[in-house]
């Protein structure tokens, strides 16, 4: 589910799922949740890139699984995702993510929670959990503390998909490349990052999380209880049921 790469002081994790466009299931949430405390705990690493697998960073939930749960078991899943989510912004190391393809649903929030988001010009950037009948559950504080409240509410409708350079100019990423050129430009800064005294590196990213990160776990309380309450309609009954996995 997660390839590990070492390159120096700098350690890549691909989610690496490409059949299923890197779609976070349980065991690919928990295998990624493993690799970044590793790094953490690795005194060897100094900067950590996100990135996926082509063709795609990260297509969000893993809808075929949550298909066939229950509202209960969906958003205790969702919860787990949402902890390893927040858990970025609690970590000693930076965590600089790189976006090729596509940044979907859980895949977008995933990314912005990352401390550096490197977008190429043509990924393409959407939360559709709207249109599918309920709003996102987790990870919300994290695209609030880029775009600010009205941004983040437009984002979230997703009435219209965004490219890359889009999100550039919106602030859900931090830096814009061409096409095929995100992991190339993510590498390097974190390379220049882990180049930095790792104290000060670790005091500036703390710090700033006390803004970045406030009230994220509440938030995700209720986001996580608007979605359950959500997923009792029509629309998301119709999206799920899509998705179920019959045996």
């Amino acid at each position: 589910m997660i390839s590990v790469m070492r390159d120096g002081a700098v350690l890549r994790l691909m989610l690496d799922r490409p059949q299923r466009r890197n779609a976070l299931g349980t065991a690919g949430i928990q295998a990624l949740d493993h690799a970044l405390a590793a790094a953490d705990q690795d005194d060897g690493v100094r900067a950590i890139v996100l990135t996926g697998a082509p063709p795609a960073f990260c297509a969000g939930s893993d809808l075929k699984e949550l298909g066939g749960l229950s509202i209960a078991d969906m958003c205790a899943h969702e919860e787990i995702t949402a902890a390893v989510a927040r858990k970025i912004a609690l970590m000693t190391k930076p965590v600089v993510c790189a976006v090729e393809g596509y940044a979907l649903g859980g895949g977008f929030i995933l990314a912005v929670s990352c401390d550096v988001v490197v977008t190429a010009t043509d990924a393409k950037w959407r939360l559709p959990e709207v249109a599918n009948g309920w709003l996102p559950p987790w990870g919300l504080q994290a695209l609030l503390a880029r775009v600010g409240p009205v941004r983040a509410r437009m984002l979230v409708w997703g009435v219209e998909a965004i490219d890359g350079a889009e999100a550039h100019r919106l602030g859900v990423a931090d830096l814009v490349t061409p096409a095929g050129g995100a992991l190339d430009r993510a590498m390097a800064y974190a390379i220049a990052l882990a180049a930095l005294p790792a104290e000060a590196v670790t005091s500036t990213k703390r710090f700033f999380e006390l803004f970045a990160g406030r009230d994220a776990e509440r938030l995700d309380a209720v986001a996580s209880r608007a979605f359950a309450h959500d997923c009792l309609g029509p629309a998301a009954a119709a999206t799920l049921a899509r998705f179920t996995v019959t045996s």
